[in-house]
């Protein structure tokens, strides 16, 4: 076998379109090579790893503003000692030139006196902050396929409510492990063997699952779009294995760091921190890309900007979804999500949301909701004519005026086919498709 014959079979099986129809053992595992696909398919596009560089410039100038801010705050809870330790564990893939940049940087913090910066000083100082999470909403934005962004005041409040109260989350999750372990009852525990070992375990434990939890937490609520705990549960466990993992090996790589010490004299550190900060957000934009996937599994086999329907796919779909719409709106079950149009037909989002857009124009779809985005037929379904439906989206999508002058024939043969489908869907309604449906 040729490796030719290798990938055309590996695309066949990657590409196999339901996979509702394979064995349930087989679909977890097709499900997971897809999304190692479109992940390594994102990485070689190259906006991936340019929006990771893009947060290392922004994290550069943000950290220092951030940690104040952090600081100034865990303060007021007389937590402010855990920033350090939190710090040092972050940079612990440098070794011991990660505890100089933790001191360096906790010495800046506390040169920087929050109190007395000035009105104007205190604005620079949270507008710095808001910067580098408006540039992580965008990155995530780009990876959830969303052009819309928040409003100001919408921004403002929820960029501080993650700036603010994540750090508290953390050092609270900290502070009542800690509490827990130094308890009486959890002291007599560990001095039974087979228990001790399993607390000293989960102790361990610890701080990966608090690296989980503060991406998990991130990819719920920066995106501008609702994003299920599922999927950014998985998309937290895959990035911080991810981030384990490759902590590991950089770890390695530092311990033979007076090899680059020799090349790069005193800017080693520096350059070291900076691959770091690089595959820190390359790993948690992966993450984010994990959770699309799992969330919207439709998009694993399209690149990006690739979405394009034809004419009948067009045609086709309109019907397939005024009847989905219909079906759930007769029996009562109330307006349907966009995203479960988009599941149902197996149908990437974007190409459904252009369908329903178009619709929406003709006044044949209501939009019942925003959050999520939700629809109902726009008047009684016995008299939606699937003619009418047909038409609305025939012309959409189009951004250029028709031909110059008249063809005659062209015309004439245009009309005629355009009566003969009005001739053979006279009378025929919405109604009637969803009742046949039933029957």
């Amino acid at each position: 076998m040729t490796l030719n014959d290798i990938q055309v079979r590996m695309r066949a099986v990657l590409e196999y379109r339901d996979l509702r129809s394979l064995p349930r053992w087989k679909r977890p595992l097709i499900g997971a090579l897809r999304i190692a696909w479109g992940i390594g398919r994102e990485v070689t596009e190259g906006q991936l790893t340019l929006r990771a560089m893009s947060l290392v410039y922004t994290t550069l100038l943000s950290m220092v503003p951030l940690l104040a801010l952090s600081f100034s705050v865990l303060k007021a809870f007389g937590a402010h000692n855990q920033l350090e330790p939190l710090l040092l564990s972050l940079l612990e893939p440098l070794g011991p030139q990660g505890v100089e940049v933790a001191e360096n940087v906790i010495g800046f913090v506390d040169n920087m006196r929050v109190g007395v910066l000035g009105f104007i000083g205190l604005i620079f100082l949270i507008y710095t902050v808001i910067a580098l999470v408006q540039k992580i909403e965008s990155a995530f934005n780009y990876t959830w396929r969303i052009n819309g962004t928040r409003g100001l005041a919408q921004r403002f409040s929820n960029y501080l409510s993650v700036i603010l109260v994540g750090p508290v989350l953390v050092v609270s999750a900290l502070g009542i492990t800690a509490s827990i372990m130094a308890t009486s009852v959890m002291q007599q525990a560990m001095e039974v063997q087979l228990l001790g070992e399993a607390v000293q375990l989960a102790g361990r434990m610890v701080p990966y699952l608090l690296i989980m939890g503060a991406f998990m937490f991130v990819y719920v609520f920066v995106p501008n779009t609702r994003v299920k705990l599922l999927p950014a549960l998985v998309g937290a466990v895959v990035a911080g294995l991810l981030w384990q993992s490759t902590g590991w090996i950089f770890a390695a790589m530092m311990a033979g760091s007076t090899r680059y010490a020799a090349i790069y004299s005193s800017f080693a550190i520096m350059i070291m921190l900076l691959i770091w900060i690089y595959l820190s957000w390359l790993i948690l934009l992966i993450g984010a890309n994990v959770a699309f996937f799992v969330q919207y599994p439709e998009y694993m086999l399209v690149r990006r900007g690739q979405v394009q329907l034809s004419s009948a796919l067009k045609e086709r779909l309109a019907l397939r979804v005024m009847k989905s719409i219909g079906t759930r709106f007769h029996e009562g079950r109330g307006p349907t999500p966009l995203d479960d149009l988009a599941h149902e037909l197996d149908m990437p989002v974007e190409a459904v949301e252009r369908v329903t857009d178009a619709l929406r124009k003709a006044g044949l779809l209501v939009t019942a909701g925003q959050d999520p985005v939700s629809f109902v037929p726009g008047r009684d379904t016995g008299q939606i004519t699937l003619k009418a439906c047909l038409d609305a989206v025939r012309g959409a999508d189009s951004t250029v005026p028709g031909p110059r002058g008249e063809d005659e024939s062209v015309d004439t043969l245009m009309e005629a086919l355009d009566r003969a489908l009005g001739e053979r869907l006279e009378g025929v309604t919405l109604a009637a498709l969803v009742e046949r449906q039933g029957k």
